[in-house]
């Protein structure tokens, strides 16, 4: 459960906007409203529809019968008004599957206002059929992924208890997140809190999550209570706990902080993975600390840690920031050679900066390992390409180049 110094620290330090009713009281009391507003009847008599001869028929239909109607609807339109036609049967039977068959067409056909009619509907059958989470997750990824209807996610996650049904940590982590990750700032710490009441038992996902939109807000002191708090929480940090701490320093140019946190996961015998060195290398690209980055890409190598295509690309972009074509061309050969793929801008920025310095012989070791790795050079790169080899001092500076670029 959630301890009582971290609920303290939240409710006074970012709670302050929530002193009126709770926030997703309110919304299932608005939502609620205006379901009750909209009749079943009139939604679905809006719809054109294929009609399902099926249902025309006088014979019992068994339940897996009634989901397969769904499951071949071609119009996920008429999903609605079916499933209206099929709800004013005597044989009609409510299950599960039914209902995840209407609200899966339903979200085909972005009728979202239709699958709270539906879960409205479910809420006062209530008692012919049990609800697993496992349905109200996937609408719950319904409202955020595909409506991009957060409070709506909100409102279903806490008013899944009227349903009967509980949600696990695995739910409330995925609304967590999806809130986070739609820096509704306002809004996480009172979802956050209403575990409590959902008895939900706070694990190192939940408390990571915190920690990411703590940091996207910048506020690193709450971020590193939360960090203290695990112990408390009765979890452990891992690394994916020190990588978004030290994504967010590194962002925010506080990269000697983030190496301080690797130092703290050596003492706490956590192991930093590939994607750990990954972000200190990019934040040391970041300050233009290229030569520290090369260094570190070989220390990494030491701990036993292999880089990755991005591992290497971090060094190669640092290089190139740094208006070290020469020294890109040469990494960039020791990363063709280890079988690692090189992006095509990496290919653009080492020719344009080994054209600037008239480099012909490496622009075209570059140029034939671009093609080699199937990517076609660009009208503007052959241009810079053409402006370099005339404009030299050899044989070919006796044309004029205005008059070839035209061309």
């Amino acid at each position: 459960m959630i301890s009582r110094s971290l609920t303290a620290h939240i409710t006074k330090t970012h709670l302050s906007a929530f002193q009126s009713p709770s926030l997703y009281q309110n919304l299932i009391i608005q939502s609620t409203t205006s379901i009750h507003s909209h009749s079943l009847s009139s939604l679905s008599s809006s719809q054109d529809y294929d009609y399902p001869q099926t249902l025309n028929q006088k014979d019992w239909l068994s339940p897996n019968e009634v989901v397969k109607i769904f499951q071949t609807l071609k119009n996920p339109n008429s999903a609605l008004s079916v499933f209206t036609q099929i709800s004013n049967r005597k044989d009609y039977k409510p299950n599960e599957a039914l209902y995840s068959a209407v609200i899966t067409k339903l979200a085909l056909a972005k009728n979202f206002d239709a699958i709270d009619v539906v879960l409205a509907r479910i809420k006062s059958e209530k008692g012919l059929c049990r609800i697993s989470e496992t349905f109200f997750y996937n609408v719950i990824k319904i409202y955020g992924n595909v409506a991009g209807r957060v409070d709506r996610a909100i409102e279903t996650l806490f008013d899944m208890p009227n349903y009967g049904c509980w949600p696990t940590v695995k739910t409330f982590n995925f609304v967590l997140n999806l809130v986070v990750n739609s820096k509704r700032f306002d809004v996480v710490h009172e979802v956050y809190l209403g575990g409590c009441k959902l008895g939900i038992e706070i694990d190192a996902c939940c408390l990571n999550i915190m920690i990411k939109g703590l940091c996207w807000r910048g506020d690193f002191d709450a971020a590193f209570k939360v960090l203290d708090e695990f112990p408390k929480q009765k979890c452990k940090p891992n690394v994916r706990t020190y990588s978004i701490l030290m994504h967010g320093l590194c962002d925010r140019g506080k990269v000697e902080e983030a190496f301080g946190l690797l130092e703290r996961m050596e003492r706490e015998n956590i192991e930093p993975d590939t994607i750990t060195f990954n972000i200190l290398i990019s934040g040391l690209r970041k300050q233009g600390r290229v030569d520290e980055g090369i260094e570190f890409l070989h220390k990494m190598r030491l701990k036993g840690c292999g880089p990755n295509q991005a591992t290497y690309q971090e060094v190669l972009y640092g290089l190139i920031d740094a208006n070290k074509s020469v020294e890109a061309k040469d990494f960039l050969s020791r990363m063709i050679s280890e079988g690692v793929s090189p992006s095509f801008d990496s290919f653009k920025s080492i020719i344009k900066g080994l054209c600037k310095k008239n480099l012909m012989e490496d622009v075209d070791w570059v140029l034939k390992q671009m093609v080699r790795h199937g990517f076609v050079p660009r009208r503007g790169m052959w241009k810079q390409i053409i402006r370099c080899l005339f404009s030299g001092h050899g044989s070919y500076a006796c044309f004029p180049i205005a008059e070839i670029l035209e061309n």
